[in-house]
């Protein structure tokens, strides 16, 4: 164990209820509570900056204070709010929430698959109208799922659509074949190529350069009449006035739990689409999900101080952890 005593600088927000494992922390290092406004005083001389506040891109203009800084870590899955080239090219260290959402979010990307293919929401709507409508429905069992990101969360996501019977690729940056979760990935740059034979797109590849709108307005006409969006990764993947357009015409529905601008804003037409269904960003915060962010920060702190590095880390330049 290092004599040193780390500093760590918790990046949070006004209202925000602090980590539950908040003293454990503490007895392991000097704890700094920081707000994006005070961060450029709170970093100087700072070894780890924990972020709590996941949507704040407040490093960046701190930057040229963090003259100790070794590791970030995001309470997050994605780490897009705070990547800027300063800390790309630099040695400190990155790691996100790698693993914490993975079982949450596929579940919630099977409750919108069986939502969507027992009309779960059409069922309601003639509920409230008092209206005894029969109808029948889809086997799930059969159906063709592409899972766009093949990390941790497209795997969890792949796994448990493929245990009711769904048929499910990947698309990602490496083709393959005998994938352990995906059977095959499919090249992600030709993403159109992929979609005619798709019945559900499940977005959750991380937000970079090379894959904001990569489901653009080509690739939402490659697919078939009557097919799903759903997206839970993060709201610029997809074209959203090109999907907007799309549900409109009666072509394609959409579960959306990430959006361009969130909150959605009142007058947007998604909020009134009968295709549209709307949630807050919610699909991975299943009850202790802020209890499960701080224990996994307190475990890697452990090993920092005992002089291990914390991980595994995210690829800078690619902005999500390698070799998933």
């Amino acid at each position: 164990m290092s004599d040193h005593r780390p500093v760590v600088v918790l990046l949070t927000a006004d209202g925000l209820e602090p980590p539950a494992d908040l003293d454990a922390i503490r007895e392991l290092a000097d704890v700094r509570t920081a707000t994006a406004a005070t961060l450029p005083d709170a970093i100087a001389g700072a070894d780890v900056l924990f972020v709590w506040d996941i949507f704040s891109d407040a490093l960046e203009a701190a930057w040229d204070r963090a003259d100790s800084l070794r590791w970030v870590h995001v309470a997050a899955a994605g780490v897009d709010a705070i990547l800027f080239d300063g800390l790309r090219s630099s040695d400190v260290l990155v790691t996100n929430a790698r693993g914490v959402f993975d079982g949450p979010i596929a579940e919630y990307v099977l409750a919108c698959v069986l939502a969507h293919d027992k009309q779960l929401h059409q069922t309601e709507e003639h509920r409230r109208r008092g209206e005894w409508v029969h109808r029948e429905t889809r086997r799930v069992a059969g159906r063709r799922a592409l899972v766009v990101g093949t990390g941790g969360i497209g795997r969890a996501i792949a796994r448990l659509l493929c245990a009711v019977g769904v048929e499910v690729r990947g698309a990602g940056r490496r083709p393959r074949e005998n994938d352990p979760d995906f059977g095959t990935v499919v090249d992600s740059a030709a993403l159109a190529d992929h979609l005619p034979e798709t019945d559900h797109v499940v977005m959750v590849a991380p937000l970079t350069a090379a894959t904001e709108g990569m489901l653009g307005a080509d690739e939402l006409a490659a697919l078939p009449d009557g097919s799903h969006v759903i997206n839970v990764g993060r709201g610029p993947l997809v074209d959203q006035e090109a999907l907007t357009s799309e549900i409109a015409s009666g072509r394609i529905r959409a579960h959306l739990d990430v959006l361009v601008t969130e909150p959605l804003p009142g007058d947007d037409p998604l909020w009134t689409l009968p295709g549209a269904h709307i949630s807050p960003h919610m699909s991975g915060d299943v009850i202790g999900w802020r209890d499960a962010l701080s224990e996994q920060f307190l475990d890697h702190l452990r090993g920092f101080v005992d002089g291990r590095e914390p991980g595994p880390a995210v690829d800078k330049d690619r902005g999500y952890v390698s070799g998933a």
